[in-house]
């Protein structure tokens, strides 16, 4: 019986498509570019399109489909609702500007130039909403490489990531019945989303975790019970005439809190892998070949993405004075296009017809130019936010150190100075206010995190905003008539100056005062000490001394005594940054 399916082909198919795949993914590993990006060009190489090496894609649909209802899963499991719910101020207001405000410009501007928003065509909202989001793979890879995942900048960039799939999940629910978008249809689409949720989350909470835990000592059921939970909760979406996707990343949030989620998450990303190569090596075959004119309205469209990042970003965020770097950096970081987006793009073309290869073009041609011009600006932001900074100054926006010098004005000159204001310098004010209360009015900080100022004023502690690194922050907050300055931040975190650097600076603006490094290296001793500190301390040999009492503990048997001291300690302490 002739199904109409050779089976030869597509492995022909896949096969090219992984080599094509695995050569430019080497090629982006040596030029630490994304390897999406490489996936992208090996669909546009050997697709119809330019290479013409794979003449239809269409063999490949259904295996990519797998890869994208997994990605789907694996989001799924990685987002954290309590995270969500328990966001700042600063993460909720900006995360909705920019979500929605970026949205709404979007929407306007390529309206405005001529894009469709109705009539079977919804190239324009489409690329209002692909223009709206941001790339979480890109992104979570440069700020882990460089250590600023838990800096204020990086958090909210965490933050408004999350909020933008839930955005996703929302424009999920609308898709299919864009093209019948009205209120009722939409009312109904929201009501199915509901009827999705109520069975997967009941099932979750009530069901699965007595399966969960009859199998939790055979990993393989582990994971084949996830996965079966995953395209079980996909069909249900099917048949409720929604997207199998969207399926797929409810039924990941709904058993992301399980504590075999670790285990399946590690599990799945191998075979997840595989499959979304295979979907991102089809969505570049969708790509139409290069031309002038594609070039020119990806590049367009690059630049909208970026001023408009600025605009629902930056803006909100100095509003409500968070200062430049912690408005600028989150504005650089979330400037490029979203994977995320990029499936609800190859939704809209393939299963729905609600867009042009026009805007295929315009949006893969964007994501390629945006994931390598972010990428350098990511690694070099500290620059860049510098620059952006001093242009601002000219145009009279503001910075907070620029407002006053001191933002508690001290009645005398403080004494003690430190140097950034992170765990350690947090733990240190504690002890300070605990055990000698009067040392806080000799004392006064130096950060640029408006976050912990409100805590260090409510101590009596005065804070100068402003970047460690350069001399005038130093000389207007008066280090140079300090008595003991103290540098409470290592190498890793400092950005744009060592603690080398640092000693060097201090002492030519103060030679007398006492200068406490830190290092976290020992060959870096003989170094901070030659270029003048008085004392480096060394955190790694506290907290070994500390293992080493605990360990002794545990040999004695007095580990619970240990822990509950601990404990007592604890109950009462309030830090500045918890």
């Amino acid at each position: 019986m002739d199904t109409g399916f050779d089976y030869h082909h597509i492995l022909s198919d896949m096969a090219i498509c992984i080599v094509a795949a695995w050569v430019l993914g080497l090629g982006a590993q040596l030029l630490k570019q994304p390897l999406i990006l490489a996936y992208l060009l090996a669909g546009i190489i050997v697709g119809p399109n330019v290479g013409k090496i794979i003449v239809n894609q269409h063999s490949l649909e259904v295996i990519s489909e797998l890869g994208l209802i997994l990605l789907l899963f694996m989001i799924g499991l990685e987002i954290d609702l309590n995270k969500i719910l328990s966001s700042g101020k600063l993460i909720t207001v900006t995360g909705a500007v920019q979500i929605l405000g970026g949205s709404v410009i979007g929407a306007f501007f390529f309206w405005f130039i001529g894009f469709k928003f109705g009539g079977a065509n919804f190239d324009g909202l489409y690329l209002a909403i692909c223009a709206a989001m941001s790339s979480t793979v890109i992104i979570v890879k440069i700020l882990y490489d460089k250590r600023e995942l838990d800096t204020l900048p990086g958090r909210i960039t965490l933050g408004i990531l999350v909020l933008q799939d839930i955005f996703a999940i929302m424009f999920l629910a609308l898709q299919p019945n864009l093209n019948e978008s009205t209120f009722k249809l939409l009312l109904a689409s929201f009501g199915k989303v509901a009827v999705l949720v109520i069975v997967a989350f009941s099932v979750s909470r009530y069901v699965l975790p007595a399966l969960f835990r009859a199998v939790a000592r055979q990993p393989e059921l582990v994971l084949a019970g996830a996965l079966a939970w995953c395209f079980m909760i996909a069909e249900l979406a099917q048949q409720l005439q929604l997207s199998r996707v969207m399926g797929a990343l409810i039924a990941g949030v709904a058993i992301s809190t399980f504590p075999y989620t670790l285990d399946v998450v590690s599990k799945v990303r191998s075979l997840r892998d595989f499959f979304i190569t295979l979907f991102f090596v089809a969505l570049g075959m969708m790509i139409p070949a290069p031309t002038y004119s594609y070039i020119t309205w990806a590049l367009g469209f690059a630049a909208f993405v970026i001023i408009s990042r600025f605009l629902t970003v930056f803006l909100p965020l100095h509003k409500m004075k968070a200062g430049h770097r912690t408005s600028i950096l989150p504005a650089i970081n979330l400037s490029q296009i979203s994977e995320f987006a990029l499936v609800i793009l190859t939704l809209g073309k393939q299963q729905y017809n609600h867009v042009t290869d026009q805007v295929v073009g315009i949006v893969g041609y964007g994501f390629v130019f945006l994931a390598i011009g972010s990428t350098y600006a990511i690694m070099n932001s500290e620059a860049v936010m510098k620059w952006l900074s001093r242009w601002l100054g000219d145009f009279n926006v503001r910075d907070l150190d620029e407002h006053t010098v001191f933002l508690t004005k001290p009645e005398h000159q403080p004494k003690v100075f430190l140097l950034g204001c992170s765990w350690s310098a947090s733990s240190l004010i504690e002890e300070i206010q605990r055990h000698h209360p009067a040392m806080l009015q000799e004392l006064a900080v130096i950060d640029f995190n408006p976050q912990v100022f409100d805590g260090l004023r409510a101590r009596g502690v005065y804070v100068k905003y402003g970047d460690i690194s350069q001399r005038d922050t130093l000389i207007n907050a008066g280090v140079e008539d300090a008595e003991v300055i103290i540098i409470t931040l290592p190498n890793t975190i400092l950005k744009g100056t060592t603690n080398a650097k640092l000693v060097q600076l201090i002492r030519e603006v103060n030679p007398h005062a006492k200068v406490i490094a830190h290092a976290e290296f020992f060959q870096d001793l003989p170094h901070l000490y030659a270029y003048g500190a008085n004392f480096v301390t060394i955190p790694r040999l506290v907290e070994a001394r500390d293992l080493l009492d605990v360990i002794r503990a545990a040999q004695q048997g007095l580990l619970d005594e240990q822990r509950a001291a601990q404990q007592a300690e604890l109950k009462d302490r309030h830090e500045v940054i918890p």
